[in-house]
């Protein structure tokens, strides 16, 4: 299996809206996203998610529910978040919601759980 390049979904709309609707969620209801956990440090990407992805050999995108292109958000309907690998015949998920949150936070672990997918 090749993959082609590396999609992670976030459990969060993009732009102004959608950010302010997931900091109420996450003061007020204690709701969060995973991958969010691993990516950002309050509202920035981490530097050592953002040098890893540059590095990482393989494109590796990040992107919001409403940011998705329409193959990816058919695939990834009701399973965000996630990271999941394009193929020439479609989508493999890489990384489901639980196994991001065994992560813990981790940008190590989650390149890891990648990779050992890769192979």
């Amino acid at each position: 299996m090749k993959v082609d390049t590396v999609w992670g979904v976030y459990h969060a709309d993009g732009g102004i809206m959608g950010e302010m609707r997931y900091v109420a969620g996450a003061l007020f209801r204690g709701n969060h996203c995973s991958l969010c956990d691993i990516t950002h440090k309050l509202a920035w990407e981490k530097k050592q998610m953002k040098q890893m992805r540059e590095d990482f050999g393989i494109p590796f995108n990040l992107v919001h529910l409403n940011e998705q292109p329409d193959d990816l958000l058919e695939f990834t309907r009701g399973i965000t978040p996630i990271v999941v690998g394009k193929t020439n015949t479609g989508f493999v998920i890489l990384a489901t919601d639980e196994e991001l949150q065994r992560c813990k936070g981790s940008v190590d672990d989650l390149f890891s759980l990648i990779s050992s997918r890769l192979k």
